[in-house]
């Protein structure tokens, strides 16, 4: 029988970038599928509304959904630990993982789980967001040592519309970043389609690229004890380190 290891992700509902980012990555990869299910995410903000969408009931039952699927670890595939701390993060991974018995982890846990494994802490901060979200982000990464003083953003609130920012435009906050001497550029937003240009990024820019999609992946790979060498063309991130 053949055996393959499933993957659980815990996605936006308004977010159409992950779910076909992650299948391209793991295009020859047969043993290895991703599996998605839905939570109800259209709006990003500091507001009461737009904290609430991230409750952890909802998650936790969208976690036991996955777990009939017999996943290998559960991922909240999307990055409001970013703005909603740390902490967060870590209460829902343990959550979940206490509730279904599968590791878990999340993307903003992932960046920060990658950067202290590469020894990095002048971070270029890309994203979509808002300027109080992304001064928010700042604050909560300072104090875990990470420095995103380097940082651009789109100044957008709508979810949905996170996916209609182009390659060129995502570039161009990339070389922005890289310009003002960031050790590497973080691209943190799931609805973001950041991870294809990457790669050329990385060669053009002499810097690391990370992007959301791809951290997430890598994370969920990490806690299922995966090797991530054979996602190859997606960046220095899956190479062995």
């Amino acid at each position: 029988m053949r055996r393959s290891i499933r993957l659980g992700m815990l996605t936006p509902s308004s977010n159409s970038v992950l779910e076909p980012m992650t299948a391209r990555m793991l295009v020859g990869q047969p043993g290895i599928t991703a599996h998605f299910a839905r939570l109800r995410v259209t709006q990003i903000g500091l507001s009461t509304a737009a904290r609430d969408q991230f409750d952890q009931a909802p998650m936790l039952a969208a976690s036991d959904l996955l777990a009939d699927a017999r996943v290998a670890a559960i991922l909240w595939n999307g990055t409001a630990g970013a703005w909603l701390g740390f902490a967060y993060d870590a209460a829902l991974s343990e959550a979940i993982t206490q509730r279904t018995g599968v590791p878990a982890s999340t993307s903003a846990l992932a960046f920060r789980d990658l950067f202290r494994r590469r020894g990095i802490t002048r971070v270029g901060l890309v994203t979509p967001y808002t300027g109080d979200v992304q001064a928010r982000i700042q604050a909560n990464w300072q104090v875990e040592g990470l420095d995103c003083s380097t940082e651009r953003h789109l100044g957008q609130s709508e979810n949905f519309a996170f996916a209609e920012a182009d390659e060129v435009e995502i570039a161009g906050m990339v070389r922005a970043v890289a310009a003002e001497g960031a050790e590497a550029a973080a691209i943190v937003c799931t609805n973001l389609a950041g991870a294809a240009i990457a790669p050329a990024l990385e060669a053009e820019l002499g810097i690391p690229v990370f992007d959301a999609v791809a951290v997430s992946l890598w994370k969920a790979m990490d806690l299922a004890g995966l090797e991530t060498a054979g996602i190859t063309g997606w960046g220095s991130l899956f190479a062995p380190h």
